[in-house]
């Protein structure tokens, strides 16, 4: 297979203003230097990349998009979460994990309005690819809750997005944070139009994510978990990866690939332990592009990473596999 012939397009980068102002503390690994870190690597690259990369301004989300993934019941305590933060001007507590701050509510929705702008432009060929910073992640967030710093679920809203307005039939997700997306799992678990393939450390929160994880109903055989082990090499991680990459697409051809891309799969992230690299992530983008069916849209979108600078290298390296860049 080869992937889509686009390299007339530029490749979009997105972040929400609005994304940068979800507060969580600056003692929480998920904290706003996230993003500047972030920009600041992109930024100094986008000369170099010389007009293959391009920034993109977000556009709009809409309640219904929201509500095709989200309970109206998760929707409403978050938003009676930001409210008690407003009135109050503190940080609340959903678990022991998440925060929610003023802007929460924009941010979130914000960076899903970004990632469904991303992938409608993609879709409509007006991008090749694009890369989101999405803030805060989202693939621990199921229908019905918030958990592990996730708010609501970014890929899920821009999946269903697709199949609504755009009729897209067949995505495929790839997870390669270093925790695992239950969220994003168990959204699509019986859903035959949707395969979900994650790579994570394991044993590692949030607990799921075993082999034996399936999916089921009209979603049988449409989950693969690849559990791999603490330090396990890049070597190893991107022979694995590539191995059941070509598996997946061999059994279901996607017309869309979205990518969980967590940057906590990188060496030294204080909350992992594998061994990746920068160059191990353009490695593992080009191989998706490489892999991916011709016409096949491509958009990655941030999950993890929580050592900013490596993360800021992380992103740079895959938006410059995006870009068909070395």
């Amino acid at each position: 297979m080869t992937g889509p012939d686009s390299s007339f397009l530029p490749v979009g980068f997105l972040i929400h203003s609005d994304a940068s102002l979800h507060d969580t503390g600056w003692g929480h690994p998920e904290h706003q230097g996230r993003l500047r870190a972030i920009a600041s690597s992109v930024g100094q690259d986008l000369l170099a990349l010389d007009g293959r990369v391009i920034q993109v301004e977000p556009g709009n989300i809409q309640e219904e998009d929201l509500l095709r993934v989200h309970t109206e019941l998760h929707l409403g305590n978050f938003r009676d979460a930001v409210g008690i933060a407003t009135r109050e001007s503190r940080l609340v507590s959903l678990d022991p994990d998440t925060i929610v701050s003023p802007n929460s509510w924009k941010a979130a929705c914000g960076s899903s309005a970004a990632l469904i702008t991303a992938v409608r432009m993609v879709n409509d060929k007006e991008l090749s690819t694009a890369f989101v910073a999405t803030r805060p992640p989202g693939h621990h967030a199921t229908a019905e809750r918030a958990m592990g710093f996730c708010l609501i679920n970014h890929v899920a809203i821009a999946v269903r997005w697709l199949q609504k307005n755009r009729k897209v039939r067949k995505v495929l997700v790839i997870d390669w944070d270093v925790h695992h997306g239950n969220g994003t799992q168990d959204i699509f678990y019986d859903d035959g139009s949707v395969y979900y393939f994650s790579l994570h450390q394991w044993p590692h929160f949030p607990g799921s994510g075993t082999a034996g994880e399936i999916g089921e109903g009209a979603g049988l055989g449409l989950t693969r978990n690849l559990p791999v082990k603490a330090r396990t090499s890049a070597l190893a991680y991107c022979d694995l990866f590539l191995e059941n990459l070509e598996q997946v697409l061999q059994s279901f051809e996607p017309d869309f690939i979205l990518i969980s891309a967590g940057f906590d799969v990188m060496e030294g992230d204080p909350l992992g332990d594998l061994c990746l690299e920068p160059e191990d992530l353009h490695f593992l983008t080009s191989e998706v592009i490489r892999c991916a069916p011709k016409g096949c849209g491509i958009v990655a979108a941030l999950e993890g990473g929580y050592d900013p600078k490596r993360t800021g290298l992380g992103v740079k390296a895959v938006l410059r596999a995006l870009a068909a860049v070395g």
